[in-house]
């Protein structure tokens, strides 16, 4: 152990001894820590006292944790009397004033925040501490407001700067590779024989994101598969016994599953620059590949039909009122009306700011893909018949496109779809009649 590493732990041993004797730390307790915290400005007094404040957070229980968040919001804001002060003396043609007025403004917890993660592992601690500030804004949403700190200075930790895109293969360290088994989110993988085909397979690649704070951590992945057409299943990707193709002969490069990894950093996104970079991996390895899709999943597309079929006021086109009826008193619905309703639900059904109310359309539209194919029963696993019939669709990233696309989608814009498909959903009314 170093000199340095002594004279900081004597330093812990000392700061405990002065604090109360109670045995068990309490949300109290800590905010007095915090306090001190962000008035000293030794660099050793405020390494220790930031690694107590994070030890002490760990032992409280959720009840705790939330009387903590609520101390921390209502001491740790903005200091309005100073602001007030330098609002009424402000000289807009002033530089030096209106910087300081932007430092004014700032609440105590940002820099809270900081010095916190400063520590060794603090970054980890404080992923963590939000995991658990997002559970109790359940119960008190006046917390979002501090939550709204966490994500302004994880969306600066976290910037693509930052960012280093690995591949992960059969060589990568065991720790990470069963991180991958614990966050796969779209695909279970059920074992060590069925990792070893999603990583090791000649026409499978995985890539994932890591921070230099969380090295064996990754914070999202995605799982791509080389074919030599666009996919209408998800089951032979999945199924370890058919056989790798050559991936030098393939055409396609299909992302079948994303997978964000820490909860912590929900609202933190970096998934569109994950797959634009693992697009430049895969063109520098296979020259020959030039068209990339996605194999995706439909989310709530079961459960928004039947919240809709139950409304007595279904403010909705006469057709797709009757297709949602349809499809939801059966459940094997005629694939022509199912994949209508899908159509449907994709390209019309929106939030109040006109986002797509389908978080996965969302993502893939953001990022300037087009909606490019729909599968009935493309993934027969229970979870996901209950989902959404088991209805997969092919989102295509047209690199010539993907920039109109997302200003159009960022503009309210209609959905980009391709004019196939389309075509095709318009003729669907006679297959229909004739089923």
């Amino acid at each position: 152990m170093t000199q340095h590493q002594n004279f900081l732990n004597s330093l812990i041993q000392r700061i405990r001894m002065g604090r109360s004797n109670k045995k068990v730390s309490s949300p109290e307790s800590i905010i007095t820590l915090c306090n001190q915290l962000v008035s000293k400005n030794g660099e050793a007094t405020l390494f220790s006292l930031a690694k107590i404040i994070l030890e002490d957070f760990n032992t409280l229980s959720e009840e705790q944790k939330k009387s903590f968040f609520l101390q921390l919001l209502d001491q740790f804001g903005v200091d309005r009397p100073i602001l007030n002060k330098a609002l009424i003396e402000l000289n807009i043609d002033d530089e030096g004033q209106l910087r300081k007025l932007h430092q004014l403004i700032e609440p105590k917890s940002h820099e809270l925040l900081r010095r916190l993660n400063q520590v060794t592992n603090g970054t980890s601690v404080l992923l963590k501490m939000r995991e658990s500030l997002l559970e109790c804004i359940k119960a008190s949403p006046e917390l979002k407001s501090l939550d709204s700190d966490f994500v302004h200075l994880f969306k600066s930790w976290f910037n693509r700067g930052f960012l280093r895109l690995e591949r992960i293969d059969w060589s990568t360290s065991a720790r990470v590779l069963e991180k991958i088994m614990q966050y796969e989110a779209v695909h279970d993988i059920s074992d060590w024989e069925d990792l070893q085909n999603r990583v090791a397979a000649d026409d499978r690649r995985l890539y994932a994101f890591f921070h230099p704070a969380l090295p064996d951590e990754p914070l999202i992945f995605i799982e791509v598969a080389l074919m030599d057409d666009t996919p209408n299943s998800i089951m032979p990707i999945l199924d370890t016994s058919v056989k790798p193709i050559d991936p030098f002969s393939a055409t396609t490069a299909v992302f079948y599953s994303i997978s964000n990894c820490q909860m912590g950093l929900k609202s933190v996104s970096f998934g569109s620059f994950l797959i634009k970079q693992v697009v430049t991996e895969i063109e520098k390895e296979f020259k020959q590949i030039k068209h990339f899709v996605t194999l995706s999943p439909v989310p709530g597309l079961k459960k928004w039909s039947n919240k809709i079929n139950l409304l007595e006021d279904k403010d909705l086109p006469e057709n797709i009122i009757n297709d949602i009826s349809e499809c939801c008193k059966d459940n094997k619905p005629n694939p022509l009306v199912l994949n209508r309703l899908t159509y449907y639900y994709l390209t019309q059904v929106k939030r109040k700011n006109g986002q797509a109310i389908n978080p996965v359309a969302h993502f893939h539209l953001g990022n300037g893909a087009s909606l490019y194919k729909i599968h009935t029963y493309a993934n027969v696993n229970q979870s996901a018949l209950d989902d959404s019939w088991g209805v997969m669709v092919n989102y295509l990233y047209d690199l010539e496109s993907v920039a109109k696309n997302h200003e159009d989608y960022a503009n309210q814009e209609p959905v980009a779809v391709s004019p196939k498909l389309t075509k095709s959903i318009q003729n669907n009314k006679k297959k229909i009649l004739a089923y």
